[in-house]
C-alpha cells in the first residue's frame, strides 16, 4: 500500500492533510493517534469509503475510490460497530457471509480460530462484548483477505481473548496476510506492529519500527511507579533533576540514571513509606515517543496553527 500526499476534507474541515506513507506487504503496521488525529478518515479513504481532495494512493495496485468493488474481495474490515442482527447465532452469520466469496474460509475453522466454537448457536445478543469483537474479526476472515484492517481490535475483549486475538493477528502476518491496524493501546503495538505510524492533526509525524522510534527518543532516565500525586518537586531537588509524573503514578526522572541517583529515589520514597514497582533505567517506550510527539503537535496548534481532526 502507498500513500503520497493524501488530503481528506470532511465539509469544511480538513482532516488529512498531506499524509505519506507506505505500508509494507506482510507486515503488521499500526497507525496510532489521539482521538481528533486523521486516523479514521485516513482508514475510511483506504478502504473506499471516504472520497479524498488530493493526494495519490495505491492499496493493492489499485485506487480505493474508484475500484473499491473490486477490491471488496481482497480485503478484510473488523470494524467496532457492524450492525449485525442481534438475533442472528455466530455459525449462521459466517454461513451468510462466506457465501459472499469464491473462495471462503470454513464457518467451523473460523470460530475455533477465534474462540467461539462452543458459542455458535448463542444468539449475537447474548454474547459478550468480547465475544461479539472476535467474531468481527471471524467476519473479516471469511474471504482469506490479502489485506486486513483492524479497528481497535482488543477493545472490551478479556484478557484471554486479548491474547487470543494478538496471537492471531501475529499469526497471519506470518501467513503472508498485509496487516493495517488502529489501536490507543500502545504496548499492544509496541508489541505487534513491525512499523508504527504516528498521526496528530491530520498530519503524520513520526514513522518507523518501534525500536527505531524508541532509539530516536532523547537520552536514558529512570522510571518508576508509586501513588499518584508524590510530591515531584522535592524528589527533584534531592536528584537534582527534572522528576514528572507522566501518568498517575508513572514517574519520570530525567538524566543519566546512576546508582546513586537510584538509591536517593529508592530511600525518599522508603522514609515516606511508599510502596515502589516497576524500577526501571532506559531509554523510553513507544508510549513516551507518542506523548512526546503529540504534546509538541497540540502544542504547535495552540500557538496558531489550525487543529484538525
Amino acid at each position: 500500500m502507498r500513500v503520497e500526499d493524501l488530503v481528506v476534507d470532511r465539509g469544511t474541515v480538513r482532516a488529512v492533510d498531506g499524509v505519506s506513507f507506505t505500508v509494507p506487504e506482510g507486515a503488521i503496521t499500526a497507525l496510532l493517534g489521539p482521538n481528533g488525529a486523521g486516523k479514521t478518515s485516513t482508514v475510511e479513504h483506504l478502504e473506499g469509503y471516504l472520497p479524498r481532495s488530493g493526494g495519490t494512493v495505491s492499496v493493492l495496485g489499485l485506487d480505493p475510490t474508484g475500484r473499491r468493488s473490486e477490491l471488496a474481495s481482497r480485503v478484510g474490515l473488523m470494524l467496532q460497530n457492524g450492525g449485525i442482527p442481534t438475533a442472528i447465532r455466530p455459525a449462521e452469520l459466517l454461513s451468510q457471509y462466506s457465501s459472499f466469496f469464491a473462495h471462503p474460509m470454513e464457518p467451523a475453522r473460523l470460530l475455533d480460530l477465534v474462540g467461539l466454537s462452543e458459542r455458535s448457536r448463542t444468539p449475537y445478543r447474548r454474547l459478550s462484548g468480547g465475544e461479539q469483537q472476535r467474531l468481527s474479526l471471524a467476519l473479516a476472515l471469511v474471504g482469506r483477505p490479502e489485506l486486513l484492517f483492524l479497528d481497535e481490535p482488543t477493545a472490551g475483549v478479556d484478557l484471554e481473548g486479548r491474547d487470543l486475538i494478538r496471537t492471531l493477528i501475529s499469526e497471519l502476518r506470518s501467513e503472508g496476510t498485509t496487516v493495517l491496524l488502529t489501536t490507543h493501546d500502545l504496548a499492544e503495538a509496541e508489541q505487534l506492529a513491525d512499523r508504527v505510524l504516528i498521526m496528530d492533526h491530520g498530519r503524520l509525524l513520526a514513522s518507523g519500527s518501534p525500536s527505531e522510534l524508541v532509539a530516536g527518543f532523547s537520552g536514558s532516565d529512570l522510571r518508576f511507579r508509586a501513588a499518584p500525586g508524590l510530591d515531584t518537586a522535592e524528589l527533584a531537588r534531592l536528584a537534582s533533576c527534572t522528576v514528572s509524573e507522566v501518568s498517575p503514578g508513572q514517574y519520570v526522572v530525567d538524566g543519566s540514571p546512576t546508582p546513586e541517583m537510584v538509591a536517593r529515589v529508592a530511600n525518599w520514597l522508603a522514609e515516606r513509606g511508599e510502596q515502589l514497582s516497576d524500577l526501571r533505567a532506559d531509554g523510553g517506550t513507544l508510549e513516551d515517543v507518542f506523548r512526546t510527539l503529540t504534546a509538541s503537535a497540540r502544542t504547535d496548534g495552540r500557538n496558531g496553527r489550525e487543529d484538525r481532526p
